[in-house]
């Protein structure tokens, strides 16, 4: 995995994310009914049938995508600290995605904790997974770690893809496959990266 990810460009990056998917995607999703790529499809196709911008729906796509990445591994219901998924996510896709799309990725973790201690009947709703990960994530943020997240620029949008991710559990949900939105995806990477 280190030496593909040392060769990743512009123009192999959807390539990359699209083997993860066909390789990886049966894999169960974290104790849920639904493998990794319906939960990750699932969250696109939300963010789209709910009209949200590219930039949101490549990244309900993809939130997830470092539990393939991580030198730790998959989380398991037996775990018994933190496998750090998110920001394994991020650090791949960063240097080809805007921020808004790694800032979804890297804290929708956060967005979890963050809604947990800002709207506590926000936590009757997890999943026992969900609760879980959440207890080996740091529960529920303290008042400062409240305001520090409040303050990224892109805390409205973290907290839509948290949303989708929670939505994203329907075992028998019909979505397309990836090779669907893999055109924009790429849009996405190239728009950033004509930027840049």
């Amino acid at each position: 995995m280190t030496s593909d990810i040392q060769s990743l460009t512009r123009a192999n990056i959807v390539e990359f994310i699209a083997d993860i998917f066909a390789r990886c995607g049966d894999e169960e999703y974290l104790g849920e009914p639904v493998t990794m790529a319906q939960h990750m499809l699932q969250g696109a196709y939300l963010a789209e049938q709910k009209g949200m911008r590219e930039e949101i729906i490549v990244a309900a796509l993809l939130h997830d995508i470092g539990h393939f990445t991580s030198e730790f591994g998959t989380f398991t219901m037996a775990d018994t600290s933190d496998r750090f998924h998110e920001e394994a996510g991020a650090r791949i896709l960063e240097a080809f995605f805007p921020s808004v799309v790694t800032d979804c990725v890297r804290y929708h973790v956060a967005a979890k904790r963050y809604l947990c201690a800002v709207k506590p009947e926000y936590f009757d709703q997890l999943s026992e997974a969900s609760v879980h990960s959440l207890n080996l994530q740091g529960g529920p943020m303290t008042d400062d770690e409240v305001a520090e997240f409040e303050c990224n620029p892109n805390a409205e949008d973290i907290v839509a893809v948290r949303y989708l991710d929670d939505a994203g559990k329907h075992p028998d949900m019909k979505t397309p496959e990836f090779s669907y939105f893999a055109p924009m995806v790429q849009r996405v990477v190239d728009a950033h990266c004509a930027c840049s």
